[in-house]
């Protein structure tokens, strides 16, 4: 066992050996690092067959999606600044059109759709964008960042040969490069900004819309073009991009991918390090191991830009999730999480990764491969030339089996499903399976919602609750009455998830079901995507479609009562729809209600006069926007009433303490929308995946990816936890507002702090042996080198105690490590050793 005392303020000790380390620290939390400001003037950014020319240099560049709405602009340069720290060389965003575009040219810049500051504060930075302006951007977006009134301009349909469409399009994209002209954010202009790009994912649909859609594909790459931004432009997953235009790979692996044309570049534009996730199902996971064993290959077979969607998913805010079903969060497993977290192994290993590919960026984009068999799916690619520059990356595709290979008279042994690098040919540096840095433990620490105003004893139920009680059916004026159904989203325009659906029916007093004191039954069909059923305005049943499949269709007995019955309908959205061939003509709402159980036989309502109210009383009011206003309809109460639907909920709270990130636990609420100080939370539904779906323990990085293959959360709420932006917070009086739908017990509504309260770390002697958060060009050597760990405490934070360590063979995972059958007894005290030594230095 070896040790060297490398030392930092930013590290905690080193081991070189071969160990499992086990550390708890306290109160952990990430600090941005610092960058100086570079300002570029005039880029000149071309491109050929290899990679982008950016002023005649070559660039290998490695992107992070990072989209400004998703977070807050308090977060912005920390994110920026984490990204840079992992690698990273470039920001990548969409442009989101209905955000910005609120009715046809009344603009909106402002708060999270700030796009100027974010594109600055990645300048500043200095670091480079790819401005995807779209406009249309599916990301799981309400309306694929479409806005809603576009669907109902005279004539207009989306994403073909459409003459409203088009004028509105180039009008927006316009709007949006005159923007970025005048704050000279172009590289052209001396800006960040690299690429811009026209479409998005449009060659999955382009056949469905026949003539029309080539003609618009080629329509919009020339007003792109004529934009005249000095910047190339991209089309992703566009299969007959038109030159000059570059189209590039979205999906989990694009080492195979080749542009249309031998004279474009290869590019990835989404390379998905998770998956999102949707109301009701399971957590899904992308293994970092795979995450890294999907990049090198990409740049192993001549890419040149490589960008994570997402590298920072962040935070659906109010009603921006589409989907539908897409859930609040927005997390996507990335490498920061939803918070601003590092999310170790995931960004640590990328980070190493990314040091490793740049150490060969001159050989990989000045030279062509020379592919070499090393067996039936082990393979290598070498890159050198006369100058001496030469890297070589190893690769077994096995899925299986570990394999020993020859390479240049050296045997090299190689991970099922990994990749070898090589900067210097000769030397392993990094392999895609073999995680060197550390994993984090990360909780959700729960607070009491403490109000400002406490009792002695600091009790939750101290809080002063206020209480705003929904009429179940038309509250107000009727909007309008008609025969038959109406189409949720023809009707609310997307103004509201809410539309009620409100009719009568008369029972007779002879009726079975009264005699025998049973019920009747109510089927209900919808096109989605939830429904809330109110008779006589109890609440009798509740349903839903699901991310797969949002219609619906439902029985549940109801109880009537002899003479005049009401029935509403509370038809509920959750999120519009994201993609698709025409998904702007997919609608929601109920198509048919009948009910069973009469002498007569069954009663069809589908037909009958039904009375419609767009919207909820409490948001007509605006009761979510200030709590000092509309406060006469406030019932104010110190025991909030618990299981009752329709119910505003307000308490006045005080900032959680401490510096860790915010989230609002709503485990013991059922559904509904929450805001805090007028900002909008977001939807909230702690709905449970089936405990009968498969659901893993330990996923198998080995073998090809797809979203379902390592999933959590069996049986559990798909989102407990709601992020609230530190930023939103005061120090005191903060309104916090919740309006549920079906019941719940606010009461027991918590804040929680996201805290990093442990680092662990485990090597072997088949790691690569360098330590690379160091390593040169030109310290490519293994004479003195052993594999080292690096743990991190973030700011402010120390060592508390070493809860275990090994030289030998333990087992286990971060948090759960276990002494193998081989151990080293003396390692333990070894490790303790140092610790105190760097706790008190």
């Amino acid at each position: 066992m070896k040790t060297m005392s490398h030392f930092s303020s930013n590290f905690l000790f080193v081991f070189l050996v071969s160990t499992a380390i086990c550390i708890t620290a306290m109160s952990l939390s990430l600090a941005a690092v610092n960058a100086a400001n570079i300002t570029i003037n005039g880029n000149i950014v071309t491109y050929d067959r290899r990679s982008l020319i950016i002023n005649g240099q070559r660039k290998l560049l490695i992107s992070a999606s990072i989209h400004y709405p998703r977070s807050v602009p308090a977060m912005w340069p920390g994110l920026v600044q984490l990204a840079k720290e992992g690698g990273v060389d470039v920001i990548e965003t969409y442009v989101f059109w209905n955000g910005h575009e609120l009715s046809p040219d009344n603009y909106y810049f402002g708060g999270r759709y700030d796009l100027v500051k974010f594109c600055k504060i990645v300048q500043q930075a200095g670091m480079h964008m790819i401005l995807r302006i779209g406009p249309f951007v599916a990301a799981e977006w309400n309306y694929g960042g479409l806005p809603v009134w576009l669907h109902y301009v005279p004539g207009t349909t989306f994403r073909t040969d459409s003459e409203p469409f088009k004028h509105y399009m180039q009008k927006f994209m316009t709007y949006i490069v005159n923007l970025m002209k005048q704050e000279r954010l172009f590289a052209s202009q001396g800006g960040p900004i690299i690429l811009a790009q026209a479409k998005n994912e449009y060659g999955n649909y382009e056949t469905a819309y026949g003539e029309g859609g080539k003609r618009y594909a080629f329509w919009a790459a020339r007003m792109a073009l004529s934009q005249d931004t000095g910047v190339p432009w991209i089309m992703c997953q566009q299969y007959d991009a038109p030159d000059p235009v570059i189209d590039t790979c979205n999906s989990f692996y694009c080492d195979q991918f080749k542009p249309i044309s031998p004279n474009k570049p290869k590019i990835w534009t989404e390379n998905w390090p998770g998956w999102f996730k949707t109301f009701g199902a399971r957590d899904p996971h992308r293994p970092p191991e795979d995450v890294a064993y999907s990049v090198a290959p990409f740049f192993q077979k001549g890419g040149s830009v490589m960008n994570y969607y997402m590298y920072h998913g962040g935070t659906n805010f109010g009603r921006t999730a589409g989907g539908p079903f897409i859930t609040t969060s927005y997390d996507y497993d990335a490498p920061i999480d939803e918070y601003g977290l590092a999310r170790f192994p995931k960004w640590g290993h990328l980070k190493e990764l990314h040091k490793v590919i740049k150490l060969c960026e001159h050989a990989l984009l000045n030279n062509d491969p020379t592919l070499l068999s090393l067996g039936s799916l082990q393979e290598a690619d070498v890159y050198e030339d006369a100058s001496g520059a030469c890297a070589a990356f190893l690769s077994n595709m096995d899925d299986k089996d570990d394999k020993v290979v020859q390479f240049r008279n050296i045997s090299y042994q190689l991970p099922a499903w990994s990749v070898s690098i090589l900067p210097d040919c000769k030397n392993v540096v990094f392999n895609t399976a073999k995680v060197g840095c550390q994993t984090s433990i990360v909780n959700m620490e729960p607070l009491d919602l403490h109000p400002t105003v406490r009792s002695p004893k600091r009790d939750i139920k101290a809080l002063q609750w206020e209480v705003f009680k929904e009429t179940a059916g038309v509250w107000g004026v009727t909007d309008f009455t008609k025969n038959g159904f109406v189409d949720h989203i023809n009707t609310t325009k997307d103004t509201t998830d809410y539309l009620w659906y409100t009719t009568s029916i008369f029972v007779n007093d002879e009726e079975e079901f009264l005699q025998n004191r049973s019920s009747a039954m109510l089927f209900v069909e919808s096109k989605g995507h939830a429904m809330h059923v109110f008779i006589n305005h109890v609440l009798q049943a509740s349903a839903s479609g699901n991310g797969t499949v949002p219609h619906f269709k439902f029985g549940t007995p109801i109880v009537l009562k002899a003479g005049k019955n009401d029935i509403a309908l509370l038809s509920m959205t959750v999120g519009l729809q994201t993609a698709g061939s025409f998904y702007e003509w997919i609608g929601a709402g109920p198509t048919s209600v009948k009910v069973e159980g009469f002498k007569s036989g069954i009663v069809d309502l589908s037909a009958s006069t039904w009375t419609y109210k767009v919207g909820l009383h409490g948001e007509y009011l605006r009761i979510h926007e200030s709590g000092g206003l509309n406060n006469k309809i406030w019932a104010l109460t110190s025991e909030p009433p618990k299981q009752k639907p329709l119910t505003w909920y307000k308490a006045v709270v005080d900032a959680p303490p401490g510096d860790e990130p915010v989230a609002l636990d709503m485990i013991h609420m059922g559904k509904g929308l929450a805001w805090l100080n007028g900002q909008e939370i977001g939807r909230y539904w702690p709905r449970k995946s089936s405990k009968l779906e498969k659901c893993i323990t330990q996923c198998d990085y080995r073998g090809k990816f797809n979203p379902d293959k390592c999933d959590t959360g069996c049986g559990e709420p798909t989102q407990r936890w709601y992020h609230v932006p530190r930023s939103w917070f005061k120090p005191s009086g903060n309104i916090l507002v919740i309006f549920e739908e079906t019941g719940g017990d606010p009461s027991q509504i918590r804040f929680s702090r996201r805290k990093v309260s442990g680092a662990c770390g485990h090597l072997s002697e088949d790691h690569p042996s360098f330590d690379v958060e160091y390593l040169q060009g030109s310290e490519i050597k293994n004479d003195e080198n052993r594999a080292t760990l690096r743990l991190k405490c973030p700011t402010n934070t120390h060592i508390s105690a070493v809860k275990f360590a090994s030289f030998g063979n333990p087992t286990g995972t971060c948090g759960s490590y276990m002494q193998g059958d081989c151990h080293d007894p003396n390692s333990a005290a070894l490790v303790e050793k140092l610790f105190m030594f760097y706790r008190f230095a």
